[in-house]
């Protein structure tokens, strides 16, 4: 893998350019940015480390020259407003949907063949506006949703009964945020299911903690988060990069799959070299249909937000 692009220098650009060198996952990571100096500051500051932390990859920031980035591989974008407090993801549509196409449209200008990953929120729609930006096929197109919610949803679990995080397994539906539909029968520790560790209304509190994650951090630093989803984004170019077939939540578009078409939503998926390899459908009860169903109408009204606005007419 010889070059991968994040576009977007803020805390979370920033995070997943650093994880990524750290891993040594590419001979070069570009770092882009609008403002003057950021990406190149940060990008020299993470290439400082590499002695310190024992990585070759070489980490370079331009200011809004896409031309350095041609040929790259994966491109991951977090480019947009972060959010403030009091404000849901749904205020963002119309602000960062006009940025992520324009930065979807110059990126695959110069990297025609690159897997993109989306970051940038709102989730699920802006993985849409992505895709209809960068026509190409779907399963080269996703958004980092899933492994977050999980990473939040373990981390909850390991305080609650004093473990390991690395011990939990765990999966998760849905868009991303207050409509996730967390999956407790698929939740096990070390093969042990939570039911049997935690009662209902323990899940439950962690379930509705999960679901309002993001907010909780917006509340408590005034911005998003980003060391978790720096490192969510850098786990799927991991996979990507290093072939490895993993099974993760992604945000993707359904075509058929779980009763639903054309909606961006976040579904177990094989991730590998080719990007999606394959989405896997899961025999759902009843009530987590239900939830699932709930989930796909709400990112699809953000979506039909999106179709409103005419920006790909």
């Amino acid at each position: 893998m010889k070059k991968i692009t994040v576009i977007g220098a803020g805390n979370v650009g920033a995070t997943v350019a650093n994880v990524i060198a750290h891993k040594d996952l590419a001979r070069e990571v570009v770092l882009v940015d609008i403002k003057e100096g950021i990406a190149e500051g940060k990008a020299l500051d993470i290439w400082q480390t590499s002695s310190i932390n024992n990585f070759n990859t070489r980490v370079v920031g331009v200011t809004n020259d896409y031309l350095k980035t041609k040929g790259s591989s994966i491109v991951v974008i977090t480019s947009g407003l972060p959010r403030k407090p009091g404000m849901s993801r749904d205020d963002l549509i119309k602000t960062n949907a006009l940025i992520v196409k324009d930065v979807t449209e110059k990126v695959i200008r110069y990297s025609p063949e690159a897997i993109i990953i989306i970051v940038s929120n709102p989730l699920d729609v802006m993985t849409y506006c992505a895709y209809r930006a960068a026509l190409k096929d779907e399963r080269k197109v996703f958004g980092m949703a899933g492994i977050l919610d999980i990473g939040r949803y373990k981390a909850f679990i390991a305080e609650a009964l004093k473990i390991s995080p690395k011990d939990i397994h765990s999966l998760l539906l849905g868009g991303h945020g207050d409509t996730m539909v967390p999956l407790p029968r698929y939740t096990s520790i070390g093969g042990i299911p939570v039911t049997e560790l935690l009662n209902k209304e323990e899940i439950d509190k962690i379930v509705e903690r999960t679901r309002k994650g993001g907010g909780e951090l917006v509340n408590l630093m005034g911005t998003s988060a980003w060391y978790a989803p720096g490192a969510a984004a850098a786990q799927m170019v991991e996979a990507i990069v290093d072939d490895q077939q993993r099974i993760f939540p992604v945000c993707a578009k359904l075509n058929g799959e779980y009763g639903h078409k054309d909606v961006f939503l976040g579904v177990p998926v094989k991730l590998g070299a080719n990007g999606i390899e394959e989405i896997i459908e899961l025999k759902l009860t009843k009530e987590e249909k239900k939830a699932f169903d709930e989930s796909a109408a709400s990112v699809k009204s953000m979506m039909d937000v999106l179709d409103s606005m005419n920006i790909f007419d």
